[in-house]
């Protein structure tokens, strides 16, 4: 079995497809019985086989659907994806305050990751808007919250299915907007991109590096939930309805898989730096790549944010999630090479005070 890295493969035991929680306890007593290793996997998004396991495999897509939609919260099965979410969500004008820039992962998955998105910078990770949790831990299911087991909170939300396995969330809602517009506006530098990022009153916003044939140029996407005024020095403007917005990589997800390019490895290395380093990490990483160590479709993403009490996180104080998202097409750089700069930008990022997002592929 391999994940959307593509990079590291594993020969399972056995796929257990759990349809509840008591399901989910059982079979990992079972698991602990016969001494398997036990990993939680939704729909696979890990680039390092962070979802994979020689062990026992719980598909935990079958623990999908939403509940109890109110003005402030609604219950979604860990395997529910994000798509699922909003199909259930925007009926009632409601969305969660963070939503994950791809919508085809999972809730379950990406609280155990923390879960960054294009609000981020206002309201924190996805993990910062769970209300409360059913997991398993100790063949049990055990229910915790801020207020109940803040321990076995603290422990999942960003542990990676280390510490236990979500089966269900309660998320927070917040009232969602009905057509948003979106900004792009070029910047100088990476040291302009993370200014702006800071001084633009966007209600999503995220920054991007391109090459270019004069190296790289960069440009900030903000979107404007209300009527705001259009930020100076925007080029140019797109208006949509919110789930088009939301969606919309939706379109490049096709054609990439259309060309081959979404089945190919990736490489993903993603790091957060303290941001009064990270234009200098950002700059120096990129003058060493050429456009064959990032690949036909890959991407680099600087996205400055704000984290609240999610401590398995680990992320440094005011964190820059730079995100370089390889991969590995026809006459780009090979694999190994691709993953030897992605640890060599982690430990320019470590040496710069910062620290890796755990669901990159960067080896030990």
């Amino acid at each position: 079995m391999r994940d959307f890295g593509g990079i590291v493969e594993r020969a399972l035991a056995r796929v257990v497809r759990p349809g509840g929680a008591d399901e989910v306890a059982e079979a990992l007593r079972e698991a602990r019985a016969r001494r398997l290793d036990a990993v939680p996997r939704g729909c696979g998004h890990s680039t390092f086989g962070q979802s994979l396991t020689s062990g026992l495999c719980l598909d935990m897509r079958g623990l999908a659907g939403v509940e109890d939609v109110t003005p402030g919260h609604a219950v979604a099965g860990a395997g529910t994806t994000w798509r699922e979410v909003l199909a259930a969500t925007l009926p009632h004008g409601l969305v969660p305050p963070v939503l994950t820039d791809f919508l085809d992962v999972t809730v379950g998955g990406t609280i155990s990751a923390g879960g960054v998105g294009g609000t981020s910078h206002l309201h924190g990770t996805q993990a910062d808007h769970v209300l409360a949790l059913d997991v398993v831990q100790d063949g049990r299911v055990v229910p915790c919250s801020p207020d109940a087991r803040p321990e076995l909170f603290d422990a999942v939300r960003g542990g990676l299915g280390r510490h236990g396995v979500i089966t269900s969330a309660t998320l927070r809602l917040v009232p969602a907007p009905e057509r948003v517009l979106t900004c792009t506006i070029p910047c100088r530098d990476a040291a302009g991109l993370l200014r702006l990022q800071g001084e633009i009153a966007a209600d999503d916003i995220s920054g991007q590096a391109k090459p270019s044939p004069d190296g790289w140029r960069y440009e900030i996407k903000a979107t404007l939930y209300g009527d705001g005024p259009v930020p100076a020095g925007t080029t140019e403007t797109e208006e949509l309805p919110f789930f088009a917005f939301a969606d919309r990589m939706r379109p490049d997800v096709e054609e990439l898989v259309a060309l081959g390019e979404w089945a190919r490895p990736h490489p993903w290395a993603m790091v957060f730096v303290p941001r009064d380093r990270a234009a200098d990490v950002i700059e120096t990483t990129l003058k060493e790549m050429a456009p064959r160590d990032l690949g036909l479709s890959g991407v680099v993403l600087v996205k400055a944010l704000r984290v609240g009490h999610v401590p398995m996180l680990a992320a440094p104080p005011e964190p820059v999630l730079f995100s370089v998202l390889k991969t590995a097409s026809p006459g780009s750089a090979p694999v190994p090479e691709m993953l030897a700069a992605n640890r060599a930008l982690l430990d320019r990022a470590r040496a710069a005070g910062g620290t890796s997002y755990r669901v990159g592929a960067i080896p030990d």
